[in-house]
């Protein structure tokens, strides 16, 4: 396996630090709105990172956060709290926001085949674990006091920039233009590691302290969760490009700082999805989520399929016409893989064609994850004539285990008919609960139900699935 590592900055050959196994942390959503689209990109790569892994015959333990508490706009100690600019829209607390989105992003990753990590911590679960951490900072000289925050300090820490390759002027240039520097710092790139005092005297999560009554800086989950979830050493750590200069570059200052050796052998980025005017966000234009290409009668594999036709390296331009000729793409891709549904043999010998075939696939993905490739491989298998049904359905099988489109499952189709009259009743129920009738609202999901067909309301609309 062959891996690109932002620390190096160079392709390396990938070998873990215990055996097989592999460790590996991602970090996760915070759960304050729905995940784009551009979001769960990088999810659908980690998904494939992981699960070529073990197809390649690793053993994989990944773990990921959820982060339910104080993360910023931007990934320096500025900006508007997520978590609160989530309860103040919709007029609900802290906590039921981050139960809800935390189902909902899970949900999201069912919808695109992105399996659950089995190790997940709750950023709000780890407070004891965070102040224990801060002590040791404390004890080893890394950290100040002032005006009521603690602060790491970046000059205390060697090689403050070395996963990011700037130097510290250029990162103060490129990372903190037009921000309110904090004058507590005595370094701009320093950074909080509790809170008892910031611009958010309303801040409804707090705990007790050494400190005072506060809140843990955001950088500080990753670290801490990391630690208890996979130990002192990582072999692979995966996030958004857009964590290298500062979100990760502290993750690394506090926690090899703590242990006192290096943390992680491979950094593992993935690159934006981009529309029009740059980087995909929830602030500009039409918000992108799984949900919305579901109503725009989207398969959400067909993005999968989409984003897997590109190297996770690279920025990928994103379009509804792009993605509706991947979507036409991935709906042939089924139409031929069906055909060998009922040539299960589990048991067939493969010849050395089917065999070449194999290990191709393996070596594209053993190519630092060179996904669009490996589809290539999917797509010969189908044409080719020198190997029977019975082997094209198990290199089929094979190769779905990674790139997981459902190649082998038979989808229900929805009837036309069926679905104009569920999509006039949804009318009639919000017509009704609009004139606040809802009786009828309540007479029509229960007729829906009647049929077979379940009603979910969420912020952006009703959504319905035959049950």
């Amino acid at each position: 396996m062959k891996l690109y590592n932002t620390l190096s900055r160079t392709i390396e050959d990938f070998k873990p630090l215990c055996g097989n196994e592999v460790k590996i942390y991602t970090c996760g959503p915070t759960v304050y709105n729905y995940a784009h689209i551009g979001n769960l990109r990088t999810y659908i790569h980690e998904d494939i990172l992981v699960k070529s892994l073990e197809f390649l015959g690793f053993d994989v333990k990944r773990a990921m956060n959820i982060t339910d508490v104080g993360h910023l706009e931007s990934d320096a100690d500025d900006g508007e709290d997520k978590m609160l600019a989530g309860a103040k829209r919709e007029n609900k607390s802290v906590w039921e926001i981050s139960e809800y989105y935390t189902n909902v992003f899970f949900e999201d990753c069912a919808k695109l085949n992105i399996r659950k990590p089995k190790l997940l911590g709750k950023a709000t679960d780890y407070i004891a674990e965070y102040i224990e951490f801060i002590k040791v900072l404390e004890a080893k000289g890394y950290t100040y006091f002032t005006n009521g925050n603690v602060y790491f300090d970046i000059s205390k820490f060697d090689d403050y920039t070395k996963l990011s390759g700037m130097n510290l002027d250029e990162l103060q240039v490129a990372l903190r233009e037009g921000v309110e520097i904090d004058v507590n710092k005595r370094n701009p790139q320093d950074f909080v590691l509790w809170f008892t005092k910031s611009k958010f005297d309303n801040q409804a999560m707090k705990w007790e302290s050494p400190w005072g009554i506060g809140y843990p800086g955001w950088h500080l989950e990753c670290s801490v969760i990391s630690l208890d979830l996979l130990g002192e050493m990582l072999d692979i750590h995966c996030g958004g490009v857009d964590h290298v200069a500062i979100h990760h570059t502290n993750e690394i200052a506090q926690t090899e700082s703590y242990t006192g050796k290096k943390w992680v052998n491979n950094w593992w980025h993935g690159e934006f999805l981009i529309d029009q005017s740059g980087k995909m966000s929830k602030s500009k234009g039409e918000f992108l989520t799984v949900s919305l290409l579901e109503k725009k009668n989207f398969n959400p594999l067909a993005y999968r399929y989409y984003v897997l036709n590109s190297h996770y390296r690279k920025p990928l331009a994103f379009s509804f016409e792009s993605l509706e000729m991947a979507s036409s793409a991935y709906k042939k891709l089924k139409n031929a893989t069906k055909a060998f549904i009922d040539e299960d043999r589990e048991d067939a010998v493969l010849s050395d064609t089917a065999k070449g075939y194999l290990e191709t696939f393996r070596a594209y993905l053993s190519e630092d994850l060179n996904t669009a490739n490996a589809i290539t491989v999917l797509y010969e298998v189908l044409k080719s004539k020198g190997i029977n049904s019975g082997e094209k359905y198990y290199l089929i099988k094979q190769f779905d285990q990674v790139l997981s489109l459902n190649l082998l499952e038979v989808e229900e189709t929805i009837d036309d008919a069926l679905k104009t009259y569920v999509e006039e009743m949804i009318t009639r129920r919000i017509e009704a609960k609009k004139a606040k009738n809802y009786a009828l609202a309540d007479q029509i999901r229960d007729e829906l139900k009647a049929k077979g067909i379940s009603l979910k309301d969420t912020a952006t609309g009703t959504e319905w699935a035959v049950d």
